[in-house]
């Protein structure tokens, strides 16, 4: 998840709480707060990034159906592709699942691509295995995390 609008860590936190508060899941474990240049649009303020993991007995469909209550419940509006947002949350991965349907893939499509994602996963688990792509230290080696302080600082 992500929020470069507004106190950004405020709104990661209170995400990660309203996550908690959703029926049938719970959050297990959350990385460090991660400050990054935003990507995609790049012509706007630094992100706060963390990555959660959750255990949910919800389906991926129904659980980003509460996602996206909760970033509308926090004044989330969709203006532009990758633009500013008060907090935008993403599903990277559901278990081993791989999910294809036009409002939902899962493993996420540039979760191997985003330092500010694949640097939090590492933390929470550096032998995950990510379905389709292979294993994240495939993709954060040594040079990813020594070459990262101009694009993502530890907070």
């Amino acid at each position: 998840m992500g929020s470069n609008i507004g106190d950004s860590i405020s709104n990661v936190k209170l995400a990660i709480t309203k996550i908690h508060q959703i029926k049938h899941t719970k959050v297990i474990e959350e990385s460090s707060l991660y400050q990054s240049k935003a990507w995609g649009n790049t012509n706007q303020n630094d992100f706060i990034n963390s990555v959660i993991k959750i255990k949910t007995k919800l389906s991926p469909e129904k659980l980003l159906e509460k996602l996206l209550k909760v970033e509308s419940g926090m004044g989330r509006v969709r203006k532009e592709k990758w633009g500013p947002r008060i907090i935008d949350i993403d599903i990277l991965l559901y278990g081993d699942s791989v999910v294809e349907k036009p409002h939902l893939s899962i493993p996420h499509p540039y979760i191997t691509e985003r330092k500010f994602v694949l640097i939090p996963l590492y933390e929470l688990n550096p032998q995950l295995n990510i379905p389709n792509k292979g294993n994240l230290s495939d993709f954060i080696c040594d040079d990813v995390l020594k070459n990262s302080e101009l694009e993502i600082k530890k907070l």
